[in-house]
């Protein structure tokens, strides 16, 4: 039986096509959903972002001991309590943040990411992201839209690294967890988020 290169390469391009149409559209769709809560009110207040920021930190701390120790160093922390991930094919997550240095709130942020694949249905999950050096959170603090994975270098902790880290190993710029009520996640999706800095009603 002959092959027909031509209409491989015809089904691959369009597969191509579709599904780099198909990420943007979850990008747009996490975006309009972020800009439309802003708008209508829907946000979370400081108080809140605060509030659940604290829980979910002081959370990730006690059970977490490479956490426990990060936080010492740490020149700042930037808690998202609750990321919302859902979709049917393409989908987005949302989820807004504060960034805490030496326990006080100095600035607040949200964060958003579109996807494609095979997925249905929805989850939530909270990251918390440790910037070690001036430099990394420089960088957070100037960027119009920070895209994780791009600019600092990124450490991305799951249960087995998160046990295996020592003082000496602590090395990198920013070091991420996911978690859940489960506990560490792997990733769950951060690579590709865009983190853009908001100023929530009080």
């Amino acid at each position: 039986m002959s092959i027909n290169y031509k209409n491989i390469f015809l089904f691959s391009l369009v597969l191509f096509l579709f599904s780099t149409q198909t990420f943007a559209l979850g990008e747009r769709v996490a975006k309009l959903a972020d800009n439309v809560g802003k708008k209508v009110g829907l946000g979370m207040t400081a108080a809140e972002i605060n509030r659940d920021a604290d829980a979910a930190l002081a959370k990730l701390l006690k059970t977490t001991p490479a956490a426990a120790e990060l936080a010492k160093k740490a020149k700042a922390i930037l808690v998202f309590p609750k990321i919302l991930k859902a979709g049917l094919m393409v989908g987005g997550q949302h989820g807004e943040g504060a960034l805490k240095k030496n326990g006080k709130t100095i600035a607040y942020y949200s964060t958003f990411a579109g996807s494609y694949g095979l997925q249905a249905g929805a989850q939530s999950f909270s990251f918390t992201m440790f910037f070690m050096d001036d430099e990394a959170l420089k960088y957070l603090n100037s960027s119009d839209g920070w895209e994780v994975g791009v600019g600092p270098s990124i450490v991305i902790v799951d249960d087995g690294m998160a046990k295996s880290m020592t003082s000496m190993s602590m090395k990198e710029s920013v070091y991420v967890f996911s978690f859940g009520q489960g506990g560490l996640m792997a990733g769950a999706g951060i690579q590709g988020s865009k983190i853009t800095k908001i100023n929530p009603q009080k």
